[in-house]
């Protein structure tokens, strides 16, 4: 038996219920792993929206990634990087029911836990981080160029600059004033928000990533051809600037072509996780709501 958290109908955190729930053993191809993290992301309170669309099914199971522990492995089976015993530490991206203690999955979306990487860190490496590297890879960004990242001190806008930095890559990044030092430490040249920014944009910008879909990062584009952006509006799509996001088919393939790239970075200590707070996972209503002001000063996990 585990506990996990569904939402009953759609709606906000409020929907959520926590439950007690039969995980199933697992059959080839799946492993059950005792979770000793979940990550917290922006997708997962999306994930529970109207606007997404209601022909789902319900009861939704969200959490889409998670570290821990193989407590059973399928017949047969092995994990995607080759491997896997009872016991062995994992981090399991892109899965379904993540806010759980327990829960069996697709041995193709586990990958053996670095050593070096605790479990919070883990279980919030690979959405973002993969969502970093398409959008790195969709503006085309080569070793030698500068390109401007706007919302630079975000989840997903930390991971684009140090992955960057590893590829060569110079950034400007757009942030508030406080988390300058922050985007400094990361190799970027931190630029502020607000009226003007146009103007203090230094020249030759190659490419621009958006995180934020604010009328003001949008006008910065002048070329969409070399512009993403993760905040698909009106605005973005009249403007002829792409958008990617996880449930893309092109863009999912991508995201799970360089999972372990990822994870060998992060094991190596050249891509880090910031971790700002952990919630028990009987918690993950505040969880959310605090990824949801949009300052969580760093990644959230769950602890079960």
């Amino acid at each position: 038996m585990a506990v996990q958290w569904v939402a009953p109908s759609f709606g906000g955190p409020e929907v959520l219920t926590l439950v007690d729930t039969e995980v199933p053993p697992p059959g080839a191809g799946e492993v059950t792993i005792d979770v000793r993290a979940a990550g917290v992301n922006p997708a997962d309170y999306k994930h529970l929206s109207p606007d997404r669309g209601t022909d789902r099914e319900l009861p939704l199971r969200i959490g889409y990634e998670v570290a821990g522990v193989l407590s059973a492995v399928g017949p047969g089976t092995e994990i995607a990087s080759g491997g896997g015993s009872v016991g062995d530490a994992v981090l399991a991206f892109r899965i379904a029911g993540g806010y759980s203690s327990r829960v069996t999955v697709a041995a193709k979306d586990v990958f053996a836990k670095p050593a070096t990487l605790d479990f919070p860190a883990a279980a919030n490496l690979l959405l973002a981080g993969t969502t970093a590297a398409e959008a790195l890879h969709v503006v085309g960004a080569a070793a030698g160029e500068t390109i401007l990242v706007h919302g630079a001190s975000g989840a997903v806008g930390i991971s684009v600059l140090q992955q960057a930095r590893l590829k060569g890559i110079a950034v400007v990044g757009t942030a508030s004033e406080r988390n300058f030092d922050l985007l400094r430490r990361t190799g970027a040249e931190p630029i502020p928000y607000g009226p003007g920014l146009r103007s203090r944009i230094p020249p030759g910008i190659a490419a621009v990533i958006d995180t934020v879909g604010t009328a003001e990062a949008l006008d910065t584009i002048d070329n969409p051809a070399r512009a993403v952006t993760i905040v698909a509006s009106e605005r973005s799509r009249a403007a002829g600037i792409r958008a990617i996001a996880g449930n893309l088919p092109q863009s999912a393939a991508y995201r799970d072509s360089v999972r372990a790239r990822l994870i060998a970075w992060a094991g190596e200590g050249r891509l880090v996780v910031p971790v700002a707070r952990t919630f028990p996972l009987t918690e993950a209503p505040a969880a959310i709501d605090l990824v949801r002001t949009g300052h969580p000063g760093g990644k959230v996990a769950l602890i079960p």
